[in-house]
């Protein structure tokens, strides 16, 4: 064989990506740096043309590497850097030092960084999963375990240094798997089980504390427990075999290996190692679920503060248009509403979900234009995360104050509210054809303010004039931790989410005598900065707190309501829809109805 005889590398484990697109706000691309675990195919060039096609990757062959699933999630090149990709991982790569033909992943990092100018792009996802020759080398070639160790970890730090000085945000670090637990480890009894898992567990105990120790904030993963998962219920995963490889002797390399060469016909999509210590495609296409649902976990539970900005605008929007003018009397009035919200948010099948919700307040005038009253309110938005990755419900139960002046032709008001929120989440994860449930419990509050005014042109019928109107929100949404404890699991911080949208528009009514058609245009700017980064960490793992890309949204759009004011059964009634127009990536939308009387 003209490609290099593979050392052996890390085991990794993975099913295929779910297939959702990327949120917004997701990664500009990944690169990778690695061994054979990530390696998709960089010595496939120094194979037989004929058989480039179906052999060159560490896996059961033609299989996709965990690598590529992720790289084409968020739209990277998975091909290896010699044809052009993005992926640098060479099998039998050590992290500091030269292995036969395979450079060291430091030296990986070097030639990517000389090819672009010395810059990481702050936005692309880098991966670095490399060790797990060095721990071979303490295993089978009887290196010095301390000293290979930490000049190994030493490595790592100075990768994650070298990127993260370079410009890098969002660097991707693995934990070793539990190396005790692949054939080849089996294969040398109980002992050398033993020393593998011991060692794979002191590497990974110290490449996070000196990550952590030299400042640098990483996205973990841990393969170490996950695989061991896979491995305690392998029907859960789809496999019927954990022990042994889907690739035939004698070569039983997995680099070689093809549908010719199984033990089985579907050993591929059956068997979890494909030889003694490399992943087959099964296992590769669930790790690769497993890396997207840490890296897009943070991302889903970040909408819920934009979910409760939403429906806050919808609810402050009835309060401050729910009189046209003040009532002619002095006294009481009282009124109720029934709002329809539905929000979608399309752009990377991010999230949908209807929100009813009522209202009802007292109203007392004082005969010449001044008016102020209070409200409560409750509501419910039950909603989908795209992507078949779980759904939230929001409850919401407001109470507030309100205070206008309506003039001839002038009016303006405002309105102060408190409301409590309460969610709960169900995040999907797809693990192959197993899919994991973890629930959780927030509780919130949004505390809002609102002023609007408006100003009346024209005579007789047609009425018409600008609007304008400021919506503060400000809205924390307490950190909780996902049930159902195990690799995948994920805790949140609190969250906070501060708005403050301006509006500005036209709307025009016309009396038609028993009734009051009206439209009303704004544009709409959001003045804050929503949070660029979300925040979650593996229970797993406790006190590795990571960062990912937050979803982000529009924060300029247009919104148009049309509606009617009419008599109902004696009552004043007010019936319309609002939906926002211009905002990209998706829409809001919803009905209304209001209804008041005197007493």
């Amino acid at each position: 064989m003209s490609a290099p005889r593979p050392l052996r590398s890390t085991l990794a484990v993975a099913l295929a990506l779910a297939a959702a697109p990327a949120l917004a706000g997701e990664f500009k691309g990944a690169v990778f740096f690695g061994d054979s675990l990530t390696d998709s195919g960089h010595f496939q060039n120094q194979l037989p043309p004929a058989v480039r096609p179906i052999t060159g990757k560490f896996t059961t062959n033609p299989a996709w590497v965990w690598a590529e699933y992720v790289a084409e999630r968020y739209d990277g090149d998975g091909r290896t850097a010699n044809q052009g990709g993005d992926n640098y991982a060479q099998g039998g790569s050590r992290v500091t030092v030269q292995n036969g033909a395979a450079e060291s992943t430091v030296a990986q990092v070097g030639r990517y960084l000389a090819a672009n100018g010395g810059r990481a792009d702050p936005g692309t996802l880098y991966t670095v999963w490399t060790g797990a020759n060095d721990i071979f080398a303490i295993a089978g070639a009887g290196a010095p375990p301390q000293q290979t160790i930490a000049t190994a970890v030493g490595g790592v730090v100075q990768i994650v240094g070298t990127l993260d000085a370079a410009g890098a945000r969002y660097i991707l670090v693995p934990s070793l798997p539990d190396m005790g637990i692949t054939p080849n480890a089996i294969a040398a009894g109980p002992a050398g089980q033993a020393a593998l898992t011991q060692l794979a567990t002191t590497y990974n105990a110290a490449m996070y504390g000196a990550l952590a120790q030299n400042g640098y904030r990483v996205i973990p993963l841990d393969t170490f427990s996950m695989l061991r998962e896979v491995v305690a219920s392998p029907a859960t995963y789809g496999l019927r075999n954990v022990t042994q490889t889907a690739c035939l002797p004698p070569d039983g390399s997995s680099l070689t290996c093809n549908p010719s060469s199984l033990v089985a016909p579907d050993a591929a999509s059956t068997y979890l190692f494909a030889d003694g210590v490399h992943p087959s495609a099964a296992a590769h296409a669930i790790l690769a679920d497993y890396a997207i649902s840490v890296l897009e976990g943070p991302q889903l539970i970040g909408i819920l503060p934009h979910s409760a900005r939403i429906v806050g605008r919808s609810r402050a929007d009835q309060v401050a248009f729910h009189l046209a003018e003040a009532p002619e009397a002095a006294g009481l009035r009282w009124w109720g509403g029934l709002r329809g919200d539905y929000l979608r948010h399309d752009h990377a099948d991010l999230f949908d979900g209807l929100a009813p919700a009522g209202l009802f307040g007292l109203d007392w005038a004082s005969g010449d234009g001044l008016v102020a009253g209070g409200f409560l309110g409750y509501g419910r938005l039950d909603a989908d995360f795209g992507g078949n990755r779980g759904d939230f419900r929001q409850a919401d139960a407001t109470f507030g104050g309100f205070l206008g002046w309506y003039g001839g032709r002038s009016w303006v008001n405002a309105q102060l509210s408190y409301t409590t929120l309460d969610y709960d989440v169900t995040r999907g994860v797809r693990m192959g054809p197993s899919m994991r449930r973890h629930a959780g419990s927030a509780d919130g509050s949004n505390t809002a303010f609102g002023v609007n005014g408006g100003y009346d042109f024209g005579e007789g019928a047609l009425r018409h004039g600008p609007v304008a109107g400021l919506l503060w929100q400000t809205i924390d949404v307490d950190g909780y931790s996902e049930d159902n404890p195990s690799s995948s699991a994920l805790a949140y911080p609190d969250q906070s989410l501060d708005s403050l949208v301006g509006s500005l528009g036209w709307q025009a009514r016309y009396d038609a005598g028993g009734w009051q058609p009206y439209l009303r245009a704004t544009w709409d700017h959001e003045f804050e900065d929503a949070p660029a980064e979300a925040f979650a960490q593996l229970q797993t793992l406790p006190g590795m707190e990571y960062a990912v890309p937050a979803a982000q949204f529009d924060g300029d759009h247009g919104t148009l309501v049309l509606g009617a004011r009419f008599g109902l059964f004696g009552l004043e009634a007010d019936l319309g829809a609002r939906a926002t127009v211009g905002q990209k990536g998706g829409s809001d939308s919803g009905l209304f109805l209001t209804l008041g009387g005197s007493f």
